[in-house]
C-alpha cells in the first residue's frame, strides 16, 4: 500500500449486531410461518365440519392433511386438534393467525388442555415454552369418575345361606365367536398365567412388525395411502402364521394357510366352510392369490377332488417379484408379505399371465377390493387412482409461493426463563352447578 492511500478493507461489525440481526430475521420469518399455520388450521378446519375429505379416499383427516402438505404424521394430528377444538380456544387460535404464538404452543393446548381455559393459556403461553406448556397442562385436576349405580347398594340379602362354602372354580382357558354381515368376532378368556405368555407372544410379534414396516417405510413419504403402524390385531395374525407347518414356511413365496371357499360357479355366492357368506369383494380377495382345492361335482353332489393348485405358480410369482420389486400403489414401498392381484380378476376372464398381475402389499390389496383404490392395466401401463379417478401420487402440493408473506409483526417467543413451578397456579375448571 502506497503511502497516504486509504485502506483497502472494511471492519467487519461486531459478532453481537450481525446475530441481533439474524435474530430480528429468524423472529420475522417465524411469525410470517405461524401466520401461514393460522391460516392452514383455518382451511382444515373448513374441509373437516364441511365433510369435504371424504371424498378423497384419503384414511382420515390427519392423513389427509400429512398428504398434502408433506408433513409429519404428529404435526399434522396436531393442526387437526387445534382446528377440532379452535371455537373452545379464540385467543390461542386467533394469536396463531396473527404470528404471536406457534402452532406447536398452540398445539400442545388444543391437545390437552381442559374446557374453558383459553384465557389462562393465552396469558401463559405469550412467554412459556412449549415444554413448559406441557408441563402445566399436566398439572390440571383431572375430573373425576363419576359413581356407578351400584357404590350405593345395599347387600341382597335374599341370597340363599350355604352352610359350607362351595369350593373354587379351576380358571378355565375359553374362546367364543360371533359373526355379523362384515365381521366376525374372537372373544378369549384364558387364566393369567396364560394370558401373560399369549400377551408376550403377541407384543413380540407386533415389535417385529413395527420393525419391518420402519425398514420398509423409513424413507418413504407421507401420505395417506400408506399402510398404517401394525397393530395388536396384525401381530395375532403374524402369531398364527408362525404355527404354520414347516412345509408353509419353506414355500419361496409364502404361501396364505388354505381357507376353504364355496363357490357356485354359476351365481359367483361364495361362503367360508361352515362359516358365514361373503361379499363380492371377499370373495375376490380371498381367490386372487390362493390354493385352489378344485371339486368336481355331478347334479350337485361332489364325485372326487382334484390336486390342490395356487393361481399363481412359483415360476411367475419370482418373475412379478423380479419386476415389481414392491407394492406398485404410489408411496407403499412394502416388499414383504405381497400379494399377486389379477388388474382383470381370473373369473372375470382375466389370464393368469405377467402382463395381468401386479404386486400389492394385503392393506392396498384389500382396499383395492373394497372400491378405496383403483388398480387398471396392463401392468405396463398401470393406473392407480383413488374412488373418484383421481391418480394417486405420493408427492406433496407443495410449490413456490405466489403472495406475499403475511403482514404480522415479528415473533418474540418465549422468553426462555426458567418457570418455578411452586409459584405457578394451575388452571381450575369453575365449579359445576349441582341440582338440589
Amino acid at each position: 500500500m502506497r503511502p497516504g492511500s486509504a485502506p483497502s478493507f472494511i471492519p467487519s461489525p461486531p459478532r453481537e449486531a450481525r446475530l441481533e440481526a439474524l435474530f430480528d430475521e429468524l423472529s420475522e420469518l417465524a411469525g410470517q410461518r405461524n401466520a401461514i399455520d393460522g391460516r392452514i388450521v383455518d382451511i382444515v378446519a373448513e374441509i373437516d365440519g364441511d365433510q369435504l375429505w371424504g371424498a378423497t379416499g384419503a384414511r382420515s383427516i390427519a392423513a389427509l392433511v400429512a398428504w398434502k402438505l408433506g408433513t409429519s404424521a404428529g404435526n399434522a394430528e396436531r393442526i387437526v386438534a387445534i382446528a377440532d377444538r379452535a371455537a373452545e380456544f379464540p385467543r390461542c387460535t386467533q394469536a396463531l393467525r396473527e404470528g404471536r404464538l406457534s402452532v406447536d404452543q398452540v398445539g400442545v393446548i388444543a391437545e390437552g388442555a381442559g374446557q374453558g381455559s383459553d384465557d389462562h393459556y393465552a396469558r401463559l403461553a405469550q412467554n412459556a415454552s412449549v415444554s413448559q406448556l406441557r408441563t402445566a397442562i399436566k398439572q390440571e385436576p383431572r375430573p373425576e369418575p363419576e359413581p356407578s349405580a351400584d357404590d350405593g347398594d345395599e347387600p341382597d340379602h335374599d341370597l340363599p345361606d350355604h352352610d359350607e362354602p362351595e369350593p373354587p372354580s379351576l380358571p378355565t382357558a375359553e374362546i367364543t365367536t360371533s359373526c355379523d354381515a362384515d365381521y366376525t368376532y374372537w372373544r378369549i378368556k384364558l387364566p393369567h398365567e396364560q394370558a401373560a405368555t399369549f400377551q408376550a407372544a403377541l407384543h413380540s410379534h407386533k415389535d417385529a412388525l413395527i420393525a419391518q414396516w420402519t425398514r420398509e417405510h423409513a424413507d418413504s413419504d407421507e401420505g395417506p395411502h400408506r399402510p398404517p403402524l401394525p397393530n395388536l390385531a396384525e401381530a395375532f395374525l403374524a402369531l398364527v402364521e408362525a404355527s404354520w407347518d414347516a412345509e408353509a414356511l419353506r414355500r419361496p413365496h409364502g404361501q396364505h394357510t388354505t381357507v376353504v371357499v364355496h363357490v357356485d360357479v354359476e351365481s359367483k355366492l361364495a361362503a367360508l366352510h361352515l362359516g358365514p357368506l361373503l361379499t363380492a369383494e371377499e370373495r375376490r380377495y380371498l381367490s386372487c392369490d390362493a390354493t385352489c382345492e378344485v371339486w368336481f361335482e355331478r347334479h350337485g353332489r361332489p364325485i372326487g377332488a382334484g390336486r390342490s393348485t395356487r393361481t399363481v405358480n412359483r415360476r411367475l410369482r419370482r418373475a412379478l417379484e423380479h419386476r415389481d420389486r414392491s407394492c406398485v400403489v404410489p408411496g407403499c414401498g412394502a416388499t414383504r408379505g405381497l400379494h399377486a392381484h389379477h388388474i382383470v380378476h381370473w373369473e372375470d376372464g382375466g389370464d393368469t399371465e405377467l402382463d395381468n398381475l401386479v404386486l400389492v402389499c394385503p392393506y392396498h390389496h384389500r382396499a383395492h377390493h373394497r372400491g378405496i383404490i383403483v388398480i387398471t392395466g396392463p401392468a405396463h401401463q398401470l393406473a392407480v387412482t383413488d374412488h373418484t379417478g383421481r391418480p394417486l401420487q405420493s408427492g406433496t402440493l407443495a410449490r413456490p409461493p405466489t403472495q406475499p408473506p403475511p403482514a404480522v409483526p415479528p415473533y418474540r417467543g418465549p422468553s426462555g426463563e426458567r418457570l418455578y413451578w411452586k409459584w405457578y397456579h394451575p388452571y381450575q375448571p369453575p365449579p359445576t352447578a349441582t341440582a338440589n
